[in-house]
């Protein structure tokens, strides 16, 4: 598609913060750093939490909107910076916005800044503070994304594609975007940013970037050249195209955003499951129809993508990471030292199978799979009327890109839906949870196998393994956060260990 170039853009070395200068893109930074290190951490977003920022890096930023010192028009710059913190325990340097060993741990994140003399009320919340010189000197700077103005703007560059700087803005040829749709901010928003435009379409915003493309751009385009119906296909992105560090290669573009038709009217499936248990309805035919949908993306991509085999090489190494993983969270999370040894068991069995010469096929999956990541339109309660969709094709954002491009067994994504099975029925507060959570996981399964042919617990120890590094990881993660759940994977834990007693 033809690009039409666009009027003003800047693009810079990374460089730690300060920067010597008190003008231009190194002053800009300059003067932003105080306001960015005490407001980045507050939000929901930000990956490095618990940990101080002690620097910043610009790796380019970009003049999407002027700005005026009267006032007449709010200015919209972005970003991309890197935030330097202290390394984690275990950290493994991989490649990032230019990150080099031994440098101090960093994370890019992309940030829509607007700049007005004064923020207008309604946008109060968005403030972020009056950088003290550069080139934003006297003019207050607030969190783009909350500024209808802004956002419009956004949608425009994306109906009509084209460069600007670094940043580049691409449509679907076979895409219509109207040019008058009314945005709103999504306030329910965990590592990414969303903004719905008119009911019409959704502008999903990624916040921690790396180089790569991002699965959830990949993954849809992909699907939508298959022909799969189950996933909104992308119909405009952009990206940023940074420059190379030194004499090393260019990195690879960085996914920045995505817009995809918008599922007016559509119920999430934890939502859903969760009415469906105030009501105290049946929840199995939902369940029956998503097992039937998960199947049918996961069939279309292995169509679109390459697969591959896991072989003994590959299974052992599956094996050994799940043990490793189960060795460092139960160091963190003592009430899971009774249940090693059986947990263990589950892992070698699945080990045991690849020395034996078993195999299992590998291919691109969801990667983060759950009741919050599928959407159904039309039907009522908790039946089997409706459509599912799935959306949200990211992974863990906590995984390094490399690795959730990675084929894996599709069973994976089958283990992350019956664990929210789980969540919903202890969650929902029924009677007697685990047995409605066998019933929706069974419904779920058989209607995986309806449209696969193959049914998940004809695989009972790989469908254990993965499930119990699942419930492992929940357990360390609600230990961390939210104390209160850990009695929902422990629950797990111990059923998962009685099946080897």
């Amino acid at each position: 598609m033809p690009e039409a170039p666009f009027s003003r853009g800047a693009q810079h070395p990374p460089t730690a913060a300060p920067f010597a200068t008190a003008a231009g893109p190194s002053g800009l930074l300059t003067s932003l750093a105080p306001l960015l290190a005490e407001w980045l951490p507050r939000q929901r977003w930000f990956a490095g939490k618990g940990r101080p920022v002690t620097g910043f890096a610009l790796v380019c930023v970009t003049e999407l909107l002027p700005w005026r010192a009267d006032g007449g028009t709010p200015g919209l710059l972005h970003l991309l910076v890197r935030a330097q913190q202290p390394e984690p325990p275990g950290h493994r340097h991989g490649s990032g916005c230019g990150h080099r060993r031994g440098a101090a741990a960093s994370d890019c994140y992309q940030l829509l800044l607007g700049a007005r003399p004064t923020l207008p009320p309604p946008l109060a919340p968005a403030l972020i503070g009056r950088p003290r010189g550069g080139p934003l000197d006297g003019q207050t700077v607030y969190e783009a994304l909350f500024d209808p103005r802004l956002t419009t703007l956004l949608l425009e560059r994306l109906r009509m594609p084209g460069r600007l700087g670094p940043l580049r803005f691409v449509r679907e040829p076979s895409s219509t975007i109207p040019p008058v749709l009314p945005p709103r901010l999504m306030t329910a928003e965990q590592s990414n940013s969303s903004v719905v435009y008119g009911d019409t379409f959704i502008l999903k915003l990624f916040r921690r970037v790396s180089p790569g493309t991002n699965p959830d751009l990949e993954l849809p385009r992909a699907l939508a050249r298959t022909g799969c119906t189950r996933v909104p296909a992308p119909a405009a992105w952009f990206e940023a195209e940074p420059p190379a560090e030194g004499a090393g290669p260019r990195p690879e573009p960085f996914t920045l955003g995505v817009l995809q038709p918008f599922l007016a009217g559509s119920r999430d499936g934890w939502q859903l499951a969760l009415d469906t248990l105030a009501a105290r309805g049946d929840f199995t035919g939902a369940a029956r129809a998503l097992g039937r949908a998960t199947a049918e993306v996961h069939l279309a991509m292995a169509r679109g993508l390459p697969t591959s085999v896991l072989r003994r090489p590959q299974i052992e190494h599956l094996a050994a990471a799940m043990s490793e993983r189960l060795d460092s969270a139960a160091a963190a999370v003592p009430a899971l030292q009774p249940y090693r040894t059986a947990l263990h068991g589950a892992y070698e069995d699945l080990a045991a199978l690849g020395r034996a010469g078993r195999t299992w096929s590998a291919q691109r999956i969801h990667g983060d799979l759950h009741l919050g990541q599928a959407l159904l339109t039309g039907g009522e309660g908790g039946g089997g009327g409706g459509r599912w969709s799935l959306i949200d094709f990211e992974g863990e954002p906590s995984r390094p890109l490399a690795e959730r491009r990675r084929p894996q067994p599709p069973v994976r994504d089958i283990a992350g839906m019956l664990r929210s099975f789980d969540y919903a029925a202890a969650v929902g507060c029924h009677e007697h949870p685990q047995e409605w959570a066998g019933r929706t996981r069974a419904a779920y399964c058989a209607g995986y196998a309806d449209a696969s042919g193959t049914d998940p617990r004809d695989e009972p120890e790989l469908l254990r393994a993965h499930e119990t590094d699942k419930a492992v990881y929940e357990v360390l993660y609600e230990a961390r956060h939210r104390p209160d759940w850990l009695s929902v994977p422990m629950t797990a834990i111990r059923r998962l260990a009685g099946l080897r007693t």
